[in-house]
Parts: structure tokens; C-alpha cells; sequence
């Protein structure tokens, strides 16, 4: 009978070994991207991003916690504006645009705080095609070990992938309905 535990207990423990092994060499850096075509014109789309008071009408994430505390700092709109946010489900960190290309792309700085650490880089782009303009939403970053191994369980880029396709969807109705 020991004998048999014993196996078990070193199947097990070899087990979470190799687990731990795998969660250690996936890659330190991520990015997800989500992209969608805006029947609107590029200089109609990019106030809607480079403004973070209109940015906050379709950010998913602003609008899934409706607790959630904003206070926006700096220039109303381009390079330094910035918000705040804290809230219940949302957790709490900051959004600084980074870079601001007229009708083309807006890069921000996010910091998370709550509920962990994490500072990343958001990206959006947003390229003239035939009729339509091509929006992407991508956001990079690195992932310490802790970061792998919730994504070992939770797959990250489809979790916060729907959420930029909900946001992308918000942001097509609203640059589309100025037509």
C-alpha cells in the first residue's frame, strides 16, 4: 500500500514539475490584436481614440464597471492626455497616450496597479482601404512568471481579445453613425 502511494505521489509531483517547467518557457512577451473595418473615414475615426473623454463612450473596460472612479489629466486630447481609473471589478491603474499621428495611429502607455502590476503598451492604427478604414486595437507587453501561469489556464488573448472586438464594434457605430 505505501509502495502505491508513493508512486502516485511522485507521478503527481513530476506532474507539477513538467507543468511548471512549461509555464517557465512560454514566451515573455505577448500581444493581442483585434481589427475591424469602419465604414467612416480615418480623420472621423481618430478623434474618437485620440480624445480619451470620447475614447471612454466605447472602451469596453471603462464600461463594464460602472463604479469605476475616471479622472483625466493633462491635454484634452493627444500626447499627455491621460486618465485614472479605480473600481470594483475594473481594479485601478493609469492611460497615458504616448504618441499621436493625425488619422493614423495613437499609442498609450497603461499601467495597472490593482488587482496586479502589469505596464503595457496599447496600439491603434488606423489605415484608409478602398472605402472603409481599417481600425487595429493591439496592446504588447511582458509576462513575469505569476502573469504565464494564469494564462497557462485562462486563455488571455481570447479573454481580452472579445473585449477589443466589443470595443471595436462600439467604436464602428459611433464613427459610422456621424456619417
Amino acid at each position: 500500500m505505501l509502495d502505491v502511494l508513493t508512486i502516485v505521489l511522485a507521478v503527481i509531483g513530476l506532474g507539477a514539475i513538467a507543468f511548471l517547467v512549461y509555464v517557465a518557457v512560454q514566451p515573455s512577451d505577448f500581444r493581442i490584436a483585434r481589427t475591424a473595418e469602419i465604414a467612416a473615414p480615418a480623420d472621423r475615426i481618430f478623434p474618437l481614440i485620440n480624445d480619451l473623454h470620447q475614447f471612454n463612450r466605447w472602451n469596453p473596460f471603462a464600461k463594464a464597471d460602472p463604479t469605476s472612479q475616471i479622472t483625466y489629466s493633462g491635454p484634452a486630447q493627444g500626447v499627455g492626455a491621460a486618465f485614472a481609473w479605480a473600481g470594483a471589478k475594473s481594479g485601478a491603474g493609469q492611460m497615458k497616450i504616448a504618441t499621436s499621428v493625425p488619422s493614423s495611429q495613437v499609442t498609450m502607455q497603461l499601467d495597472f496597479t490593482k488587482p496586479f502590476t502589469a505596464h503595457n503598451r496599447a496600439e491603434f492604427s488606423v489605415v484608409p482601404r478602398g472605402g472603409v478604414s481599417v481600425v487595429t486595437w493591439a496592446m504588447t507587453g511582458r509576462r513575469p512568471f505569476s502573469h504565464k501561469l494564469i494564462g497557462a489556464v485562462f486563455n488571455m488573448d481570447r479573454m481580452v481579445g472579445k473585449e477589443f472586438s466589443k470595443g471595436l464594434a462600439d467604436l464602428k457605430s459611433l464613427a459610422e453613425a456621424k456619417a
